[in-house]
């Protein structure tokens, strides 16, 4: 799976929160000042040659879909990210995170009883 430049994922945002739009309904959800209508079909336009984006025709217009899901492509962004700062390590990461971040006890047993629903 590619990776998305920021303006795409900020798009893919608003994709899979809307499930289907078109061009305009998109820019409506964008915050100010909004892209110029060119800019978005292009981003859009983008997204399909990456394989993340769809489309119907309708009218003389074109409604757009993810085809990517969102949980997919987060999982593929967390790794990355483990894979190129933490060497792979997600231990690391969480280590990280509670050093900089000053995540407390309390913070760190809700993540492990989420993992812990996760093996269940």
């Amino acid at each position: 799976m590619k990776q998305l430049t920021k303006a795409e994922e900020d798009l893919m945002q608003i994709l899979w929160q809307l499930k289907k739009a078109n061009v305009k309904a998109i820019i409506e959800q964008m915050p100010e000042p909004k892209p110029a209508y060119n800019t978005v079909s292009t981003i859009v336009r983008i997204l399909e040659s990456k394989g993340f984006v769809s489309y119907e025709k309708q009218g003389k217009g074109h409604v757009y879909f993810p085809v990517v899901e969102k949980q997919d492509y987060s999982n593929q962004s967390i790794n990355k990210l483990v894979d190129n700062y933490f060497q792979g390590s997600f231990k690391s990461m969480v280590s990280f995170f509670m050093k900089k971040n000053d995540m407390n006890i309390k913070d760190l047993e809700s993540v492990l009883k989420e993992i812990n629903k996760k093996d269940d």
